[in-house]
């Protein structure tokens, strides 16, 4: 969460968030970045938005020069067998992320959902079960809903994927990445997730989230997943930092 991202959720109550919610079944789409009526993503706004192009990290899916693992890829092992993102976290896909995640725009998960397949369908990865990264019950009593879930809702119906939902818990609160290097995210998520299901996960899990900074919070809940008898995980986010 970025320091902006606290900002919002703090000026924005529960009460708010369900009656933005209430406005936008009652009016009329706009642009998020330019309000321009008729969509909640224009072509213009989104085409200044940065896409991750090839080359990047074979594994977490960073931006290289050339093809292979990046210094961090190489230097350990993951859970992970990758981890991509088509946009970078700025302009109308930044603003987007914000209005869904603490403005109670869920109406959003539509559209994004719709990008997310779109990708999706550009990855040679096989089939697998959509899992969205959870958050803590309380964080998310307190929000009012998870928006990895509604996003993960909206690639299942557009990919045909499974969905996956409510396995995999976070059973730790942890406090926000923000301001955490690497290292010291990897260790603040360290054990926050396990697997709660009834039955052990499928073979194959697509972990989903809205953003991808350093991946810690990925590879925990893909460590989870292994340990309860997962093959094969991998990563898709909307967007990563530059």
């Amino acid at each position: 969460m970025t320091a902006s991202g606290k900002d919002a959720e703090a000026a924005a109550p529960l009460w708010v968030r369900l009656g933005q919610g209430l406005l936008d079944l009652l009016f009329p789409p706009r642009c998020v970045g330019c309000r321009r009526m008729g969509t909640w993503l224009c072509p213009s706004c989104l085409a200044r938005v940065g896409r991750v192009e090839s080359p990047s990290c074979e594994r977490c899916g960073r931006p290289l020069p050339a093809p292979g693992l990046c210094p961090s890829c190489r230097a350990g092992n993951s859970a992970l067998l990758g981890v991509r993102a088509p946009f970078f976290f700025e302009g109308a896909i930044q603003e987007a992320v914000h209005e869904l995640k603490y403005r109670g725009r869920r109406v959003l998960a539509g559209p994004l959902g719709e990008l997310l397949a779109a990708y999706l369908g550009t990855l040679p990865w096989p089939p697998s079960a959509i899992a969205p990264v959870p958050l803590h019950r309380q964080r998310e009593r307190a929000r009012g809903y998870n928006q990895a879930a509604l996003l993960a809702r909206a690639l299942s119906a557009r990919c045909g994927w499974p969905l996956l939902d409510g396995g995999l818990v976070r059973w730790r609160h942890t406090r926000p990445q923000v301001g955490l290097d690497g290292a010291a995210r990897l260790e603040n998520v360290r054990g926050a997730f396990r697997w709660e299901g009834p039955e052990p996960p499928p073979r194959r899990v697509l972990l989903l989230d809205d953003v991808c900074t350093t991946g810690a919070t990925m590879e925990a809940c893909a460590q989870a997943l292994r340990e309860a008898g997962a093959e094969e995980v991998r990563g898709l986010a909307l967007a990563r930092p530059r």
